[in-house]
């Protein structure tokens, strides 16, 4: 009688002595030198770390105050793009040219306000920073801080300041405003005007803070020109009290509404001492009251003060 010989049994048996003596310990929860090991996870190489942009101010010759990059790299705007609703267009080889700024979460701002700045999702998907709703770019040709090479490449393309305007010498310019005759513009066509408080000649401007906000002071960093039709001897800047400088026309200081889209006058009247100006540096008298809606109508209730 042949009996069944146990020696599968001894290997069984020592294998059962070893899991008895690793009870209590997963073989599998640990890797190298004891290190654990959580199933699953991505090494920490892996996982992408999430990076706010900065916004700063810089400045850069002849075009006076711009926004900046954390590296002082300047920012540009595309004039194919929209600010309202924010639209970036500049993808694919342009956008290898003019690489976007580009944020995981908020962008961090210095000299900005926070209510100018947001985002916009590109093609690819990423998050873009828009400033006063313009999506926001660098120029790949620009070599360091202080540097606009690409505000000479194309008509296209503009540097961008703190409150989202076309960085552009400061132009004052001509334009027919229904009910208001001639009066002056900025080169992006908005009205420009004075405040009757301010005073004239006085050499200083008396709108701060919020009311800055509002009403936008142009700027005089660099070049000041004045379109055919306007007395050059009209042209003059002061120094605000932010260090910045403010175009002057007749020895008012001027500004302009925020508010306005290029073409309107809507601030003219506000407050009873907000007025567009005509090609002399006077306040217009316009013949008959401006049509608001009863949005502008509601912006400008609270402008008591001039803010």
């Amino acid at each position: 009688m042949n009996r069944a010989r146990p020696v599968a049994a001894l290997p069984l048996a020592t294998a059962g002595l070893a899991l008895v003596a690793a009870c209590g310990t997963n073989p599998y929860a640990t890797s190298g030198a004891g290190r654990p090991v959580v199933l699953g996870a991505q090494p920490a190489s892996a996982v992408p770390a999430v990076t706010a942009a900065r916004l700063i101010s810089s400045t850069v010759d002849g075009m006076g105050t711009v926004l900046a990059d954390a590296e002082g790299h300047t920012l540009y705007r595309y004039a194919k793009d929209t600010a309202g609703p924010a639209t970036a267009t500049c993808a694919g080889p342009c956008a290898m040219t003019w690489p976007p700024l580009v944020s995981d979460v908020p962008a961090i701002a210095a000299g900005v306000e926070a209510r100018l700045v947001g985002s916009v999702t590109r093609p690819d998907g990423r998050k873009q920073v828009t400033v006063g709703g313009w999506p926001v770019y660098r120029y790949a040709k620009d070599t360091g801080p202080g540097i606009a090479l690409g505000r000479d490449v194309s008509a296209d393309w503009a540097a961008i300041t703190p409150t989202g305007r076309k960085a552009n010498p400061a132009t004052v310019e001509t334009a027919e405003a229904p009910g208001l005759g001639t009066i002056l513009t900025d080169a992006d066509g908005r009205t420009l005007y004075l405040f009757t408080k301010d005073g004239k000649g006085s050499g200083k401007s008396t709108c701060d803070a919020s009311c800055a906000s509002r009403w936008s002071p142009l700027p005089a960093d660099g070049r000041v020109t004045a379109a055919a039709g306007i007395d050059p001897g009209l042209i003059g800047r002061i120094r605000r009290a932010d260090g910045t400088s403010q175009v002057t026309i007749g020895g008012w200081p001027v500004y302009t509404y925020d508010q306005d889209a290029p073409g309107e006058a809507s601030g003219h009247g506000a407050a009873g001492a907000w007025y567009a100006l005509e090609p002399n540096g006077c306040k217009v008298e316009p013949a008959a009251p401006v049509a608001r809606s009863p949005e502008i109508r509601q912006a400008l209730a609270p402008t008591t003060g001039g803010e």
